[in-house]
């Protein structure tokens, strides 16, 4: 635990300086080399891809991915590298003699292009107008649910909510979460209208939380599943006492583009002053 405390003290600021009062180049950066590990931990961390050329198309895609969203370069940009590297996948499957499974392939997709997508949501809310403000509701989301659920699962958790899964997650914990959620998306309202001149809608604050709260429970179940298949505790040990980048970003592949999907259709403020 006091490993874990530290690495989250030392790092948690470092990242919260680049990604809030950075330029948004910074954040695409620091995410195109995250997005790299991640491809790395999500293969061969889990031993499901011993392969290491098509380990390194998948994080030079998920590098890429990443470089595109902070841009915002265009459709045609993103159709030529997938084209590409879509190419390249099949390419092998030939190379090999059809030695190369297909469902390996599709591994390689998943972590070089289906994982760095979503996840870089926060590059593309960072990019955005006033992106360092709304890049905060996904890690609110994310971190508060994650404490709240925490906290009631371990005084009142009594019902399992996935024991194959996560057996230490309860029912009374997701409930705790999406409570916690709320007030901090409620609370996070309040501070951009008192402190930062902003419009809120506190319905669509109340929403994000409770859905964002949801959305990061299944996204950190789907990760759990992933390791529970293949017998691993964590995907990596780069982030001491705390495993791997996927093990800290699980729940944010889902939370993260809920939130960008939510910002277009249902904005939660408006800056006005």
């Amino acid at each position: 635990m006091k490993v874990r405390l530290l690495t989250a003290a030392v790092l948690l600021p470092i990242f919260l300086f680049i990604v809030l009062f950075l330029p948004s180049l910074c954040t695409t950066i620091l995410f195109s080399l995250l997005m790299g590990l991640a491809a790395y931990e999500f293969l061969w961390g889990t031993g499901l891809l011993k392969h290491p050329r098509l380990i390194v198309y998948a994080s030079v895609m998920g590098i890429l991915t990443s470089v595109w969203s902070g841009f915002g370069a265009g459709y045609v940009w993103a159709l030529l590298g997938v084209l590409i590297f879509v190419v390249v996948l099949f390419a092998e499957i030939m190379i090999s003699n059809m030695k190369l499974p297909f469902e390996k392939v599709i591994l390689c997709a998943a972590a070089g292009l289906l994982i760095p997508f979503l996840l870089t949501s926060l590059v593309r809310i960072r990019a955005g107008a006033n992106g360092a403000f709304f890049i905060m509701i996904p890690l609110i989301i994310a971190f508060i649910s994650d404490s709240g659920a925490y906290f009631t699962g371990r005084f009142f958790g009594s019902h399992k909510l996935a024991p194959t899964i996560s057996p230490k997650k309860t029912i009374e914990g997701l409930v705790g979460g999406v409570f916690a959620a709320v007030l901090g998306m409620l609370l996070y309202g309040l501070i951009l209208q008192l402190a930062f001149g902003f419009r809120v809608n506190y319905l669509a604050a109340l929403l994000y939380g409770a859905a964002g709260s949801v959305a990061g429970a299944f996204g950190d179940l789907c990760f759990s599943a992933i390791k529970r298949q293949t017998n691993i505790k964590d995907y990596g040990k780069l982030l001491p006492g705390h495993g791997g980048i996927l093990d800290r970003f699980d729940s944010m592949v889902i939370v993260a583009p809920l939130v960008e999907v939510l910002l277009i259709l249902i904005p939660v403020a408006v800056k006005v002053s």
